[in-house]
């Protein structure tokens, strides 16, 4: 595509990505007491109005979580319309993760007995705007008709009218025996990849780019699979049943990198494709958790994807340098979030984020 449509994507959210926080503002985060002293200054980040708008019905992680949604959400939607007509397919297809997620939400939701207002609460979406409206098929009111289902199985069926029920309703019968519902959003997910791919092969130029983007966002996912699946010592079969496919690294692969004792080895065997990823050892060691190991894998793959997209400012590499850096802040602020909500000091949480080393 002419780099002159791009070119005005690239005027129009330039000026946005001085929005984004700085890292003296992690450092306060990071040093907050609780999650309400974490809101109290967002009240100074672009975030500030969405916080003083649901300060009068929320506080603590909640208020967070809310405001950071509907920041995001409305970020979301100024790079789908700075997106060039050409671009909007593929850009559209990304975004409707979003609503996927909220459909994952309420099927979870359903599946443990939650409420509707607890769960609503937990949409991502922008006060009457969900955050794949522009992309996606769902309202918000779709999504409470949804939740206002009785059963998780009224719940698949509804969804029949938004292009999810034939995913859904084939593993029903698997879920009433079971009540195992993530194969449910295994499937949701595979068939979500399975879109926007295909949706990224009609370009005139730019695919190549976004389809690595893609790829790599898929390694993260299955090199977590592998990690979790050694560390709960699940046979290799379970692990490729639920490999999802685009990325870089092989389902042949996986016997080869599974092969070995333990969780640390298999980081070891993935440092060849995730460089960072041994920083997650002593954590893993010391605690058991993997979260470090997922950061450091996310932080890897940012360096890596924001060299390459900002390597290509006139294409349709801008708006997901854009997305990308939003995406990661919001995951990065609900994790202090949440980190001060139990207690997690400043020192065992900065190395968890990803923002402010990319």
């Amino acid at each position: 595509m002419a780099a002159s449509a791009y070119a005005s994507a690239l005027g129009r959210l330039k000026p946005e990505f001085t929005s984004f926080l700085s890292k003296e503002t992690y450092v306060q985060l990071t040093g907050a007491k609780d999650p309400n002293e974490v809101a109290k200054i967002l009240d100074g980040t672009p975030y500030g109005p969405d916080v003083q708008a649901a300060r009068a019905a929320y506080q603590g992680v909640a208020l967070v979580e809310i405001a950071i949604n509907r920041t995001f959400v409305r970020r979301n939607r100024h790079a789908y319309e700075a997106t060039p007509f050409a671009g909007r397919g593929v850009v559209g297809a990304y975004l409707t993760r979003w609503d996927l997620q909220n459909v994952e939400l309420i099927l979870a939701a359903k599946a443990q007995g939650r409420s509707v207002t607890e769960t609503e609460d937990h949409l991502v979406s922008s006060r009457e705007i969900p955050a794949g409206l522009y992309a996606g098929v769902l309202t918000l009111d779709d999504f409470r008709q949804l939740l206002a289902q009785p059963t998780l199985e009224a719940t698949a069926t509804a969804l029949v009218r938004y292009g999810y029920g034939g995913i859904v309703l084939p593993l029903i019968e698997a879920f009433q025996r079971t009540h195992d519902i993530f194969p449910i959003l295994h499937a949701l997910d595979r068939e979500y990849y399975r879109r926007v791919l295909e949706a990224s092969r009609f370009f005139q130029g730019d695919e190549w780019v976004v389809r690595q983007f893609l790829a790599s966002e898929i390694d993260v996912r299955n090199a977590l699979l592998l990690l979790k699946g050694k560390a709960a010592d699940l046979p290799m079969d379970e692990v490729l049943s639920r490999w999802f496919d685009g990325g870089t690294v092989l389902a042949a692969q996986v016997p080869d990198l599974y092969g070995v004792r333990g969780v640390p080895e298999l980081a070891e065997r993935l440092a060849a494709r995730f460089p960072s990823i041994a920083e997650g050892t002593a954590e893993f060691q010391s605690a058991q958790s993997l979260t470090a190991y997922e950061s450091a894998l996310s932080r890897d793959r940012a360096v890596t994807e924001l060299r390459r997209l900002r390597t290509y400012p006139l294409s349709l590499s801008v708006v997901f340098t854009y997305l990308l850096l939003a995406e990661l802040e919001r995951e990065d602020v609900r994790r202090i979030a949440f980190a001060k909500l139990y207690g997690i000091s400043a020192d065992r949480l900065t190395p968890l984020l990803v923002s402010p080393r990319v």
